[in-house]
């Protein structure tokens, strides 16, 4: 029997319920399939950082190093800590730590789901550069408080960062509809986007088969809306990413159906799976939010482990639960109900 040895970090608010959902739908898949999951619980949260000055302790990287995978819950709580805070103390130092520089969220209409437009036909695969770019960390403040205070945070675009998140993106392209759109702003950042725009050519003549096309992100920004069902894969750096993906979110329904994984394509450290619906602390213990995030982010975490048609079996679990009305309508039905019917459908 295969066993996965998996970190599990609820973190904050909804992100306990989500995981403690997710987890139940995750088992039971694997015992259908065969295999086992054998999951470890870390605190690792604001209120742990209340408690101890840390968002994790000093060695938390090395305690997760052992581990096949990582499922995230969400963190977050700003009202106590500040985002920038529990942002750089957990998430972005797994995501460096452990080289997981592409960012991988889908974002389709599950069935029953009705999203703000017209369109009910799109398949948009976004591949976000996830480990330098704009939030590098380089920069600084000096002069606080004063009227000569002065804020300079510097984006570092490195040719080798900048490669290979395009090759990860050419391939997920070839292997899909062969239609890739990379995402930049050239006409304005003349330096690194540019640089961006070069790169995307050259690599473009080692994929014949798959049709590049560059926008500019305020361009993308209005194709994601008024013609989602023309894209394919969309790869762009780490801020435009961000908020494309955020966009991916909205048209697909809500926060509920937003899934995305943190991968380390050379599978030499542990991939991390998360929703990216934050910890939304004004429904939080209200036992009413959407797990779907965090089981389709479950699904992706399988499929990368290699339980492929356990994956496949939760994501058709989902499509039925939704094309039931059953989690379709954000704040409708209760978590448990959705997860119960999860749990059936499998």
């Amino acid at each position: 029997m295969n066993t996965h040895t998996i970190a599990l970090i609820p973190g904050d608010g909804i992100g306990r319920d989500m995981t403690a959902a997710a987890w139940s739908v995750l088992q039971k898949a694997a015992g259908k399939y065969g295999f086992e999951l054998k999951g470890t619980e870390f605190p690792w949260s604001c209120a742990f950082y209340k408690e101890t000055g840390a968002m994790m302790p000093a060695n938390g990287i090395e305690i997760l190093r052992g581990f096949d995978a990582i499922l995230l819950g969400a963190v977050g709580w700003p009202a106590e800590v500040p985002d920038s805070v529990s942002l750089h103390g957990l998430l972005l130092p797994i995501r460096k730590s452990f080289v997981q520089f592409a960012n991988i969220r889908p974002h389709r209409l599950l069935p029953g789901v009705e999203g703000p437009l017209k369109a009910t036909q799109f398949d948009i695969l976004c591949i976000r550069e996830n480990t330098e770019g704009e939030y590098s960390g380089a920069g600084g403040r000096i002069h606080q408080g004063s009227s000569d205070e002065v804020a300079v945070e510097t984006s570092i675009f490195t040719r080798r960062g900048v490669e290979r998140i395009l090759r990860f993106a050419f391939e997920q392209a070839r292997s899909r509809r062969g239609k890739l759109a990379s995402v930049t702003k050239s006409n304005a950042q003349k330096y690194s986007m540019v640089f961006w725009d070069d790169v995307t050519r050259e690599l473009s003549a080692e994929y014949p088969d798959v049709e590049v096309t560059s926008y500019h992100i305020d361009a993308m920004a209005a194709r994601m809306v008024m013609a989602p069902e023309s894209l394919d894969v969309v790869v762009a750096s780490n801020l435009f990413g961000d908020i494309l993906t955020d966009l991916g979110a909205a048209i697909q329904g809500g926060l509920g159906f937003a899934a995305s994984a943190n991968i380390n394509p050379e599978r030499n450290a542990p991939s991390m799976f998360e929703p990216v619906h934050g910890s939304a602390p004004d429904i939080a213990h209200l036992g009413i939010a959407n797990p779907i995030a965090t089981v389709w982010s479950g699904a992706m975490m399988l499929d990368h482990l290699g339980e492929k048609e356990a994956a496949t079996t939760i994501m058709k679990a989902v499509e039925a639960t939704t094309a039931s009305g059953i989690g379709s309508v954000p704040g409708k039905d209760r978590t448990d109900a959705i997860t119960s019917a999860l749990l059936a459908a499998i």
